[in-house]
């Protein structure tokens, strides 16, 4: 599979800020593109970035995606990943995660469209809500409550989807989907909701972590890293317009276990507390990746515990002033 590059690329990333973001302005770099990360810093933090700020090649602005936006050089590629990606964020901010993944998604495409550039949409596993097939192919279309909650993250991704699609069929772009399940590593802000960093930092405090629900609830949990490789296979690779992929670990534990596995790594008893389940809150979450696996060559390579291992360093590394500032 060939891998689209010339000299001196460019790519636009936004949410660039963000926990995903931030390694994926790494992951570029490395590869010698030239990246102008864009951000709003609603749930990002510029301190994501702020070692890249000596790189001639890397540019960072301030810019909602929801608002119109001008980008003053020529673009290659557009990596649409802003939107507040954790239920505490988009719960705090629906409003703004409905416009981010609609208004937001149609001035991105517009920019890929005016560029003649290549175009990558972040979407989510929670575009299969709380799935009724398992594991979950890229071929199921969902089990979506679209007037709970959560839909103001699952329904913006599902209409970023459709839009995505109506711009590659109606104006021939170049446009591909990421649906990203679970995802973990150095950079999650602390006190984002999410199970990973909820449990770290209470295993790090001594302090029970919270399960919701009885905990035999599933989900499967992918290292940043091997996340990021398979988003550049997918974003460079010739040959793969219109086409959707999952990008995740189908290794699939419940919450009870990962609990045992933070606490056996941290060196602090099992304890844990069990909290009321949230509404539509999925029983199983697990990728079909056998997609990506055919068509990218992309297979996780970090298993659980060692990027847990390399997680719990890093929180452990960083001030609680730090770690609760970091973004999602």
């Amino acid at each position: 599979m060939s891998v689209r590059r010339r000299s001196s690329a460019t790519v636009v990333i936004t949410g660039a800020a963000g926990f995903l973001g931030s390694h994926l302005c790494e992951c570029f770099l490395k590869r010698d593109w030239r990246v102008l990360g864009l951000d709003n810093l609603l749930t990002g933090t510029a301190q994501n970035l702020a070692h890249l700020a000596g790189d001639a090649r890397f540019r960072f602005m301030r810019q909602d995606v929801t608002t119109p936006f001008f980008v003053d050089v020529p673009v290659d590629l557009v990596l649409h990943f802003a939107c507040p990606a954790s239920p505490r964020d988009y719960l705090r901010h629906p409003i703004h995660t409905l416009k981010v993944d609609s208004v937001g998604t149609l001035h991105t495409l517009g920019l890929a469209k005016a560029h003649r550039a290549r175009y990558l949409l972040a979407s989510t596993s929670e575009v299969y809500g709380d799935p009724h097939v398992h594991p979950q192919p890229e071929s199921y279309w969902g089990h979506v409550n679209p007037i709970g909650p959560r839909s103001a993250y699952d329904e913006a991704k599902r209409f970023a989807e459709a839009l995505t699609m109506a711009y590659h069929r109606a104006h021939r772009l170049d446009a591909r989907i990421v649906r990203i399940f679970n995802t973990y590593g150095p950079r999650m802000r602390a006190g984002d909701g999410r199970v990973i960093p909820q449990f770290i930092t209470h295993a790090l405090s001594g302090i029970p972590l919270p399960v919701h629900g009885d905990g035999r609830q599933t989900r499967s949990f992918c290292f940043v890293d091997d996340l990021v490789e398979g988003i550049y296979r997918l974003a460079t690779y010739e040959g793969l317009a219109g086409e959707v992929f999952n990008l995740g670990n189908p290794e699939e534990v419940t919450l009870l276990e990962l609990a045992e596995i933070v606490t056996s790594l941290v060196g602090t008893p099992p304890d844990v507390v069990h909290l009321a389940l949230p509404q539509d809150d999925p029983t199983r979450r697990q990728p079909d990746i056998r997609k990506a696996q055919a068509g990218l060559g992309w297979t996780p390579t970090v298993p659980l515990r060692e990027g847990l291992r390399r997680t719990i360093e890093w929180f452990a590394s960083v001030t609680p002033a730090q770690s609760s500032q970091v973004s999602a």
